[in-house]
């Protein structure tokens, strides 16, 4: 109407503040840009003058920590092919190999072996990223470096393996990971624990069967004595962990019959195969198995659940973003398990 302003913002106003939006963020440092996974801005500030690897005041970490921190997995590869530093260390030891493995970050991994990183190279402790992916239970991390020929049996200062850290944090996939690959399950730390007295001692039930089943005798495993005089039950009972002592007091293990074996080892296929949905979920959400984990047949859950039909299931599998095209021994897909399957 004549008389009365438009109270509005004009067309051009909104254009301007669109605009303005739009515009790319400056970041103040080299960190900064790798963190947020900026190429073109890593590329403009080390242009500027900026050291390749420069250390930041509050982690120590260099920018090749932080793409594998945050899995800037561009800058990664920028950085690596401009020279960046693969050996230089955090306050505690930590190389970008150290750093990937802590937080699962398969490509870039990847890429750090490609480019020589060293994966025997210890932190503060002893260990190596193979130690850190066992105990974080990024099995497929850990299967990039097993890969590439790392040692599955190196140590740290306390003589413990992989192994010992996936019984001791409950990383059932990691554990059955490492035995598919040779690793010895018998060996004992500097305190003459088995990685089975540290499942007893952490209540982790599951790693505990698998280590038991996979042992040359579980009777023997249950008798046998650290350097303190214990066994697991003493363990058990010393940490309070009920589920291992019932399962030691309560139930007889029998290590003869092959089905009792795949029930120890892999829990997720069997909760899938009987279509036990809330067994499945706690399993895999407390991050004791793999979301594709395969058997020693090469089948996974997905597999199990297809062959006896369990829709919700494999509803949930595929939700929580299952691999469905994964090939068992016999050359099966799990949409291929449904099809031949009698239900």
């Amino acid at each position: 109407m004549p008389g009365v302003s438009n109270s509005g913002p004009s067309k051009s106003s909104r254009e301007t503040a669109d605009s303005c939006s739009r515009k790319k963020v400056h970041f103040g440092s080299i960190h900064d840009a790798v963190r947020a996974g900026d190429v073109k801005q890593l590329s403009d500030i080390v242009g500027r003058g900026a050291n390749l690897n420069e250390v930041d005041v509050l982690h120590q970490f260099t920018p090749l920590h932080w793409a594998a921190h945050s899995g800037s997995l561009e800058c990664l590869h920028w950085l690596l092919w401009q020279g960046a530093d693969t050996t230089q260390k955090t306050a505690r030891g930590w190389t970008a190999a150290h750093i990937a493995a802590i937080r699962g970050q398969d490509a870039c991994m990847q890429a750090l072996i490609i480019n020589g990183a060293n994966l025997a190279a210890q932190d503060d402790r002893g260990c190596t990223p193979i130690h850190l992916a066992a105990t974080h239970g990024h099995s497929f991390t850990l299967q990039v470096m097993l890969r590439s020929g790392v040692d599955p049996s190196v140590t740290d200062k306390r003589e413990w393996r992989p192994v010992h850290y996936a019984a001791f944090h409950g990383r059932l996939g990691c554990l059955q990971l490492l035995v598919k690959w040779g690793c010895g399950i018998e060996d004992v730390d500097y305190n003459g624990n088995l990685p089975v007295h540290l499942a007893a001692m952490e209540g982790h039930l599951h790693c505990f069967k698998f280590l038991l089943s996979r042992m040359n005798s579980g009777a023997q495993a249950l008798k046998a004595f650290n350097d303190n005089g214990e066994n697991v039950l003493d363990l058990a009972q010393r940490f309070l962990k009920h589920n291992i002592l019932q399962f030691i007091q309560g139930a007889e293990y029998e290590g003869s019959n092959p089905d009792d074996q795949d029930n120890l080892a892999f829990p997720g296929h069997v909760a899938a195969f009987k279509g036990d949905l809330e067994m499945l979920k706690n399993l895999i959400g407390d991050g004791i198995i793999n979301l594709n984990e395969r058997d020693d047949n090469g089948s996974t859950p997905m597999h199990k659940a297809a062959g006896q039909g369990h829709i919700e299931c494999l509803q949930w599998l595929i939700e929580m973003g299952a691999n469905s095209n994964i090939i068992n021994k016999a050359g099966e897909k799990p949409s291929d398990v449904a099809k031949s399957s009698p239900l």
